[in-house]
C-alpha cells in the first residue's frame, strides 16, 4: 500500500478519507473488548453479547477486507439498541443506563468505522469506557486492570497515528509503556500537590451509589441479622494509643427514638458544630477511621466522641453527621471517652424517650408494671429485664422465627429466639413501659485486629444494636441486653456466640483447616487498607497532613498551586535536558555539528538561532574566506545527513573527519 497523501482527491474533487489500516483496527478492537470486560457483570447479557459479536464481526471484515454493512442499516440498528436500553432501565439517564448506552453506541460506531478520524473517535470512546468502570469499583485489582487497558489503548492510538510507520509486533506496546513511565513523575506531582477541595468537582447520578450495604435509619426484626451474612468491610480503624478492650468497642451510628409497634426509626435532630457537652471519665482514645462508601451522612465513632471531624456536626443524641453523604473512601480522626457522664434530660427528650404506640404488646406492658410495682428504681428495673434474659430460656440466633403483630410479646413469651435487634427492641419497650427513658442505638460492636498492619477491621457482620437508658445523676447509660443472653458476642465476637459458626461468612470464621486462607485474606486487606488511606482517602485533610509531616508547615491552596507549578517546571527542565543530552550523546551527526559550531563561536562566529546549516556556513565563508571550502562542505554534508531520508555510515564518518580536522 502506498503511503497516504493528503492531496489525494476523488474524481469529484472531494478529499478522500484516509483509511484505517487493518492492524491498527485490530489493536483498537482488542482494547475496546478489554475496556468493556469489567462491565459484563453490570450490563444486560444481550448487550454484552451484542458488543462482542459486533467487535468480532468488524475484526473479520478488516482481516478479510470485506465491505462494511450499508449505512442505511446503521440508523435502525442504533434506534433498536437504544430502545433496548430504554426498556431495560426505563431511562437513558443515570450511571447504569448511561454506561449501557455508551457501550451500545460504541458497538454501532464500529460498524461505520472506515477512516483515521473514526479510529480517533473510537479511542476516546474507549477512554470513556475505561473511566466509567471507576463508577462501580476503585479497588486495586480494578485499577490495575484499567491501567493495563490504558497501555493497550495508547498502543492502539499509536498505531492509528503512525499506521504507515511500519510498527510491528510489540513495538506499539513498548512505545506506550515508555510514554506512561515518563508520565509517572508528572502524575505523582499532580496527585500529591494538586489542591484538593472538599467534596467532588461535579455531581454523579443518584444510581451511582446504589447497591451499598450497611446500617439503615430504621430497625425492624431481622434487619440487623441480615447484615451478619456479609463479610464486607464497613470501616477500618487505626488507634493512635492503646486500643480499648473488645467489650468497649461500641461504634455509634444512628440513634432510634420512634417505635410504631414493629419498626424503630430515628428522630430528625438539629446538629451542632461543636461536640455536645458531657463529662468524660477516664482516659481518651485517639484513632483514625477509614470508612468505606455508605451513601449515608453518619460517621461511626466510639462512645462517646469528644471531637468533630471537618465538616461534621453532632446531634443531641451524640451521633456524628457529615454535611454530605460518604460516597468515597473517607478518612477522619476522632477522640472518644469510653467512660463518661451525660447531662440532664430535657422535657421534650423525656417525652420522646417514654413514648409508646397507643396499643399493642399488652403482656410486655403488664410485666413492666409488675416490676415497677415491686421496685420503681430505674436501676432495679434495668436489672429485672437483664435477669429475665439471662435466666429464662432465651437464645441468640442468626435465623430467628417470624414475629406477629405484637412483635415484643411474641418474642418475649413465645419464640424467645432472636438477634441483637430483638433483644434491644424488647428491652427498650419494657423500660419505657416501666417509666424509664430509653432509646436504641445502632452501629457496630467489636472488630478483628489485623496484626500485620496493627489496625482493626470492622465488617458488616459486626453490625449491632443496643440500648441506652437515662438514669438520674448518671445520664445516658449504655445497656446491652445481648450480653445477658450471649456474653461471648461482646467479649469475643460474633463467631463465639452463634451455635453454628459455619453459617457465618468465611472471613468471620476462626480456626479450622482454612485458617491459612483467612491469613492470606488479611494480608490482602493490609494492601487494601494502604490503598484506601493513601490513594482513595487522599482528600484535603490528608493532603495537608502529609505536606505538614514533610516539613512544609501549614499550607493553603495557593501555596500548593505554586509548589505544583514549580515542581512541574523543574521536572520539565530536567527531562528536556536529559533528553537533549541523551540524543546528543547517541547522535554522532549532531555531536560533530555542535563541535564545529563551538569552534567557530570561540572565534566570534556564533551561529544565530535562526540560521540553518547552509545559511550559517555561507556567512562564515563571507567573513572568513580562508574557511569557505571546509565550512561549506561541512554545512552541506550536515544538512544532507540531518534532513535527508537516510544517513549513510560512510557520510557520517566523513562528517566526523571534517569536523575533527577543522581549525578556525
Amino acid at each position: 500500500m502506498t503511503p497516504w497523501n493528503h492531496k489525494n482527491r476523488s474524481k469529484s474533487g472531494q478529499p478522500l478519507v484516509e483509511p484505517l489500516m487493518p492492524l491498527a483496527l485490530i489493536w483498537l478492537l482488542i482494547t475496546l473488548a478489554l475496556a468493556v470486560a469489567p462491565h459484563a457483570g453490570e450490563l444486560p447479557v444481550w448487550l454484552t453479547l451484542l458488543f462482542y459479536a459486533v467487535a468480532g464481526w468488524r475484526g473479520v471484515i478488516a482481516v478479510r477486507n470485506q465491505a462494511l454493512p450499508p449505512r442505511w442499516l446503521l440508523l435502525p440498528l442504533a434506534l433498536l439498541v437504544g430502545a433496548g436500553v430504554l426498556i431495560e432501565y426505563r431511562t437513558l439517564l443515570g450511571r447504569d443506563a448511561g454506561v449501557a448506552l455508551l457501550t451500545a453506541m460504541t458497538a454501532c460506531k464500529l460498524l461505520e468505522t472506515r477512516g483515521l478520524r473514526d479510529g480517533v473517535v473510537l479511542v476516546f470512546l474507549g477512554y470513556l469506557l475505561v473511566m466509567s468502570n471507576l463508577l462501580y469499583s476503585q479497588e486495586i485489582l480494578m485499577v490495575a486492570w484499567l491501567f493495563a487497558v490504558v497501555v493497550v489503548m495508547l498502543a492502539a492510538q499509536t498505531m492509528i497515528y503512525r499506521q504507515h510507520a511500519g510498527l510491528t509486533g510489540f513495538a506499539p506496546l513498548r512505545l506506550a509503556g515508555k510514554m506512561l513511565v515518563q508520565a509517572i513523575p508528572v502524575m505523582l506531582i499532580l496527585f500529591v500537590l494538586f489542591p484538593r477541595i472538599p467534596g467532588p468537582l461535579w455531581g454523579l447520578p443518584k444510581d451511582a451509589y446504589q447497591g451499598r450495604t450497611g446500617l439503615s435509619e430504621e430497625m425492624s426484626p431481622g434487619s440487623v441479622s441480615e447484615l451478619s451474612k456479609s463479610d464486607e468491610v464497613a470501616f477500618r480503624v487505626r488507634f493512635m494509643n492503646s486500643p480499648p478492650p473488645l467489650r468497649q468497642l461500641y461504634w455509634r451510628g444512628p440513634v432510634l427514638w420512634n417505635f410504631d409497634g414493629r419498626k424503630w426509626t430515628r428522630h430528625e435532630e438539629l446538629q451542632a458544630n461543636t461536640p455536645v457537652a458531657f463529662t468524660p471519665e477516664g482516659a481518651v482514645v485517639e484513632y483514625a477511621v477509614i470508612m468505606e462508601p455508605s451513601n449515608r451522612r453518619w460517621l461511626l465513632a466510639l462512645d462517646l466522641p469528644a471531637s468533630l471531624p471537618p465538616r461534621t456536626g453532632m446531634t443531641p443524641s451524640f451521633q456524628l453527621l457529615r454535611d454530605q453523604p460518604v460516597n468515597e473512601v473517607y478518612r477522619y480522626e476522632v477522640h472518644s471517652y469510653p467512660a463518661y457522664r451525660t447531662g440532664e434530660l430535657t422535657t421534650l427528650e423525656r417525652s420522646r424517650a417514654l413514648r409508646l404506640p397507643g396499643r399493642g404488646n399488652p403482656r410486655a406492658q403488664e410485666l413492666a408494671a409488675e416490676w415497677r410495682a415491686r421496685d420503681p428504681r430505674p436501676e432495679a428495673l434495668v436489672n429485672a429485664a437483664l435477669t429475665l434474659f439471662r435466666e429464662q430460656a432465651f437464645y441468640y440466633t442468626l435465623t430467628p422465627p417470624l414475629l406477629g403483630v405484637n412483635s415484643v410479646d411474641d418474642f418475649l413469651f413465645r419464640t424467645r429466639q432472636g438477634f441483637c435487634e430483638h433483644y434491644a427492641s424488647a428491652f427498650v419497650f419494657l423500660m419505657r413501659s416501666a417509666g424509664v427513658p430509653a432509646r436504641i442505638v445502632t452501629g457496630y460492636q467489636g472488630g478483628e485486629r489485623n496484626a500485620m498492619g496493627d489496625y482493626l477491621i470492622v465488617r458488616q457482620a459486626d453490625a449491632h444494636a443496643w440500648a441506652e437508658v437515662w438514669l438520674p445523676e448518671r445520664g445516658w447509660v449504655r445497656v446491652d441486653p445481648t450480653s445477658a443472653v450471649a456474653p461471648n458476642r461482646i467479649h469475643e465476637g460474633l463467631y463465639a456466640a452463634v451455635a453454628d459458626p459455619g453459617s457465618l461468612p468465611f472471613l468471620m470464621r476462626r480456626g479450622g483447616s482454612s485458617e491459612w486462607l483467612r491469613q492470606l485474606a488479611l494480608s490482602w486487606d493490609l494492601l487494601n487498607n494502604s490503598w484506601n488511606e493513601w490513594v482513595l482517602a487522599y482528600g484535603p485533610d490528608r493532603q495537608k497532613e502529609l505536606l505538614s509531616g514533610l516539613g512544609f508547615g501549614p499550607v493553603d491552596w495557593g501555596e500548593m498551586t505554586i509548589a505544583m507549578i514549580v515542581a512541574l517546571s523543574g521536572f520539565g527542565l530536567i527531562f528536556t535536558a536529559l533528553r537533549w543530552r541523551r540524543r546528543f550523546a547517541r547522535d554522532p551527526v549532531a555531536r560533530s555539528w555542535q563541535r564545529f559550531c563551538a569552534r567557530l563561536a570561540r572565534r566570534g562566529l556564533a551561529r544565530g538561532p535562526h540560521e540553518g546549516p547552509l545559511a550559517f556556513t555561507e556567512r562564515v565563508a563571507m567573513q572568513r574566506p580562508e574557511l569557505a571550502v571546509p565550512a561549506q562542505e561541512i554545512g552541506k554534508l550536515y544538512g544532507a545527513l540531518r534532513y535527508g531520508p537516510v544517513a549513510p555510515a560512510a557520510a557520517v564518518r566523513r562528517l566526523q573527519q571534517l569536523t575533527r580536522r577543522f581549525r578556525a
